[in-house]
């Protein structure tokens, strides 16, 4: 038997009225033309997908939830909202989920499938699909993202802009090293004089700086790269820091364990059972130790029967509030009033930390610009007033 080799007008055409034409009629390639690879980068290996922003996300999930809270159903909802909108990757994911969704796929299936979009925000969704409360799963989406994007500008606005402060000052510093002090060093042996005291030690850092500056930047430069790329090497940085400072180690605990605990809370409360609410929000928490902690509580829960205030303590590095409380909860059935409180505690912890992170680190900030201030006032213009006096001998 033979098979009949149909072109991509004849499918077109072979399209009952009305009915789009097959899947594979829109990714026929055209006689002659080279075959494309989407998804394939310069170095033929496969193209990361980006998640979209914070910001993109509120603004959607907020747009979303109005129009199904106003009774518009949720592929006209994704049609209108993706309509005028200046991000094109936006438009067409949206286009694609509506287009699944019309297929009878489920939309968290639909979010999921387009790979812009974490697994806690698909396992929300489908909690609110699955409750037929989705337009509260994407308030709650938009409210949680929001808090989120919060926390991530106080903390740029703590540590970027100091960075930025100390990187500016430093380079004055080699500068002055660099180009300044061997001017005046130079205009001191030009007089016959030899250096002493505090102007040997100026020149002395000026020599090891102009041979060592190279180093220093490619070092700063290429630690900086590391650190941006390898979360193993933030992850150590960050378990250092916190074992030797208490406020940062403080402030890190209470944003992981609020972002998690409001994240079962809101699975909780739209109907998702406890087990899968805890595995869903490690993802939260991807990437610390309590991602590993948190899924094996999970596990104990579902299949051990111990009380989850057990299976925390035991299992995780939560703190002993939190067990207490959710123990309450489970002994009074008000585990939700429970998950909330302690969301709402967390989140106003976090928010006392972050201000006392950012009023220690701008003091220290302060120190340290001070210091190459210093540094530089010394480095440069010392030799300078000691030389007039050695000039004033040798008759200049």
């Amino acid at each position: 038997m033979t098979s009949a080799t149909i072109s991509p007008k004849t499918a077109e055409k072979s399209a009952m009225p009305g009915q789009a034409p097959s899947a594979k009629s829109h990714h026929a390639v055209k006689k002659g033309s080279p075959e494309k690879k989407p998804g394939i980068t310069l170095f033929n290996g496969p193209k990361k997908i980006k998640e979209f922003s914070k910001k993109e996300q509120v603004d959607m999930f907020r747009g979303l939830g109005s129009m199904l809270r106003a009774q518009i159903n949720t592929a006209d909802a994704l049609k209108y909202y993706g309509q005028g909108l200046p991000n094109k990757i936006m438009v067409d994911t949206l286009a694609t989920i509506r287009d699944d969704i019309n297929t009878g796929m489920n939309i968290h299936e639909a979010f999921r499938r387009t790979g812009r979009f974490n697994e806690t925000i698909i396992g929300l969704i489908q909690a609110g699909s699955d409750a037929g409360q989705l337009h509260e799963a994407f308030r709650a989406l938009a409210g949680r993202l929001t808090k989120e994007v919060h926390f991530q500008k106080a903390i740029r606005k703590a540590t970027i802009m100091p960075g930025v402060i100390i990187g500016v000052l430093m380079g004055a510093f080699i500068m002055s090293q660099v180009k300044i002090v061997p001017q005046v060093e130079e205009m001191l042996t030009g007089v016959g004089q030899k250096p002493d005291g505090l102007t040997a030690i100026s020149f002395k850092v000026s020599h090891f700086t102009q041979s060592t500056w190279h180093v220093f930047i490619l070092s700063i430069i290429g630690i900086a790269v590391t650190i941006a790329r390898s979360s193993r090497v933030r992850n150590i940085i960050v378990g250092i820091a916190m074992s030797k400072w208490r406020l940062f180690r403080l402030l890190i605990m209470s944003m992981r364990q609020m972002t998690f605990i409001s994240t079962i809370r809101l699975l909780h409360s739209n109907g998702i059972n406890l087990a899968k609410s805890i595995r869903v929000s490690a993802n939260s928490v991807r990437g610390t130790p309590f991602y590993e902690e948190l899924r094996t509580a999970a596990d104990k829960y579902e299949n051990s029967g111990v009380p989850l205030s057990t299976a925390f303590a035991k299992y995780t590095s939560v703190d002993s509030q939190v067990t207490h409380m959710l123990s309450i909860g489970e002994k009074s059935a008000s585990l939700d009033s429970q998950l909330e409180m302690l969301s709402e505690m967390y989140e106003e912890d976090a928010e006392n930390y972050m201000a006392a992170f950012a009023a220690t680190i701008n003091f220290l900030v302060l120190l340290i610009a001070v210091g190459l201030i210093a540094a530089v006032f010394i480095g440069t213009f010392l030799p300078i007033f000691l030389m007039g006096p050695k000039m004033m001998q040798s008759g200049i």
